[in-house]
């Protein structure tokens, strides 16, 4: 029987499965919603892992293979934060494979660095850092969720577009391209609207969203929207910080770093930004963007005991 891999990475927005086979090579891929618990509740989570494996596995299955057995399995998912998270999960997903590793979804970057030592940090609709150091010590920062924290994310930007947009109709802060940006993307007449759009469907991918017209009116030259960004890029340089000083790293060695997320790899001068505030704290060595977390870990969990 052919021996299969497979790396899932799991996040606030979605969740994406890959499969390799015992050379690396990959064989299938599937998606399916979030699978952050803390999000969508337990049950659906659990459901849309299932679903993303099932769908990354179809194509074996119409290759004669009607029942694909998984060796081993790598999965990172947003919400696994406490070990009570992980006992919960894994007694939902330890069928999944012979052995089944489970992780934040922020240390699926970490197997694209060497010996998984330096520090990856991700900024999607959530963000987090998280890092290793050669002597086996980890440490992370942030992660704390949308409510207490996720500052930089996608979600804290467009929550912070809002919150402009508010100040803005109130006549407390100073006008910006965002006001007349947010009540066209969500079709509204004006900006009492905003209330009903967040309180009674308080979607955090829809919020997260927005984050796309700030940038838009950065390059507008609007000033508010450029403050936002600055402010975002700033908090992510913080998380690498604080990261760095509980590894014991020295501001002038150079770290590993791994980056990750829709946005952080999407918005190229956000990126650019948040390595800028980076470096004024914490010398780098290697920048290594981590595009396929689910398929790195499918590859690095093959070599992983």
């Amino acid at each position: 029987m052919d021996t299969y891999y497979i790396g899932i990475d799991g996040g606030g927005s979605k969740t994406l499965a890959i499969i390799v086979d015992a050379q690396g090579n990959e064989c299938g891929r599937g998606q399916a919603g979030s699978s952050n618990h803390t999000g969508v509740g337990l049950e659906r989570a659990v459901s849309n892992i299932y679903h993303a494996v099932k769908q990354a596995s179809l194509t074996l299955q119409e290759q004669a293979n009607p029942s694909v057995h998984f060796h081993k399995a790598w999965l990172g998912l947003a919400g696994v934060d406490r070990p009570e998270d992980y006992t919960m999960l894994m007694a939902h997903l330890a069928p999944l494979a012979d052995s089944v590793h489970l992780t934040n979804d922020a240390e699926l970057l970490l197997s694209a660095l060497e010996n998984t030592v330096g520090i990856a940090l991700i900024a999607g609709t959530g963000s987090i850092a998280l890092g290793r150091n050669a002597q086996g010590q980890t440490a992370r920062a942030g992660g704390w969720g949308h409510i207490l924290g996720d500052e930089g994310s996608g979600y804290d930007i467009g929550l912070q577009c809002l919150k402009a947009v508010a100040h803005a109709a109130d006549g407390r802060g100073q006008q910006t391209l965002l006001r007349e940006q947010v009540l066209e993307e969500w079709q509204l007449t004006n900006a009492d609207g905003i209330i009903g759009q967040v309180y009674t469907n308080p979607d955090k991918a829809k919020i997260a969203r927005l984050s796309a017209l700030v940038f838009h009116a950065v390059r507008q030259g609007d000033a508010v929207a450029s403050a936002i960004i600055q402010r975002a890029a700033s908090e992510l340089a913080a998380h690498v910080k604080t990261v760095s000083a509980k590894l014991n790293y020295a501001p002038e060695q150079g770290i590993a770093l791994a980056l990750g997320g829709g946005l952080l790899l999407g918005e190229a001068d956000y990126q650019r930004q948040v390595l800028e505030h980076v470096r004024q704290q914490q010398a780098v060595e290697i920048v290594v963007p981590v595009e396929q977390p689910a398929l790195s870990a499918a590859r690095a969990i093959i070599r992983l005991s």
